[in-house]
């Protein structure tokens, strides 16, 4: 149990979901955890948040007024932030009352905790997990496996244990870990620059941990949509770019080999199969085969 309560710095980031956005802060407000602030990070939407403030007025809200993508959204609040932790969470999820307590309980359970992240669950069936951790990266597939992927949350994955990576979608990470390893990069815009972050946590000497105590639940892709042009682009130009950064050179010569000769062709074949033209031209775009502005 928690003998004290460092401020937490809950961070989240709106583009266009305002109505999720509301949804979330709801959630976020009915926690028991005593000592946080919120804020929220509208990311180049069309219209200025208003109703935000409005029913809300406690939040310390973040006008972009471009679209910085996830890294780059996020970095501007933990400019603005004022917690010795940092959570970073999805405006697509909703949380349980107690989900924070066992989170911040694991990060200052030992200094070399860099980063923790919750059993999430999905939202529209709360008896499917959706991650439980990670196993590391294959250097040649650079596909990875999420632990407890689509199985019924049935107590088989309640025993907290270190992880390759954090989620994405709620990662609590201690302050003092951001000045030793860096925010995000931003030039990952969206996709792959929570794995990229949590490879340079390691590297700095942390660890990675996943807290089943605490559980939160993700509503998936509100903002980009399942197979949108831009999911398609992002997702693969950044698996490349991991590859390149993170590996050694027969790994990314292995790696490169595997990814254009085997993953694109796939993926070209789905596309074309499906006739979905813009996802075609999303993912030559990401392998540098087409040259086209990405709308």
């Amino acid at each position: 149990m928690l003998k004290n309560y460092p401020k937490v710095s809950i961070i989240t980031v709106n583009f266009r979901q305002n109505l999720t956005t509301l949804e979330f802060l709801k959630s976020i407000f009915s926690i028991t955890y005593p000592n946080f602030e919120v804020l929220v990070v509208d990311n180049g939407s069309l219209t200025y948040p208003a109703e935000f403030v409005t029913q809300y007025p406690d939040i310390k809200l973040i006008v972009s007024r471009e679209n910085r993508g996830f890294a780059g959204g996020n970095n501007l609040a933990v400019k603005e932030s004022t917690g010795e932790y940092l959570l970073f969470i999805n405006n697509d999820t909703e949380v349980e009352k107690g989900f924070l307590e066992p989170l911040v309980e694991r990060a200052v359970s030992s200094p070399d905790v860099g980063m923790v992240s919750p059993k999430i669950i999905f939202f529209h069936d709360k008896k499917t997990i959706q991650y439980a951790g990670y196993t590391a990266l294959n250097p040649m597939t650079m596909r990875n496996k999420t632990i407890g992927a689509g199985q019924t949350d049935n107590g088989n994955f309640d025993k907290a244990c270190p992880t390759a990576y954090a989620h994405g979608a709620a990662m609590l990470v201690p302050g003092k870990v951001i000045e030793a390893a860096g925010t995000m990069d931003e030039s990952f815009f969206l996709y792959y620059e929570e794995l990229d972050w949590a490879i340079r946590i390691k590297k700095a000497g942390f660890t990675i941990w996943y807290e089943p105590q605490s559980v939160v639940y993700h509503k998936e892709s509100v903002s980009t949509g399942r197979n949108s042009p831009l999911k398609t682009y992002y997702m693969n130009r950044n698996r490349i770019r991991l590859l390149r950064i993170h590996f050694k050179p027969l790994q990314v010569l292995t790696g490169l080999i595997y990814l254009y000769s085997v993953a694109l062709v796939k993926n070209m074949i789905i596309f074309l199969v499906k006739g979905e033209k813009e996802n075609m031209k999303s993912l030559l775009k990401a392998y540098g085969l087409l040259k086209q502005k990405l709308c």
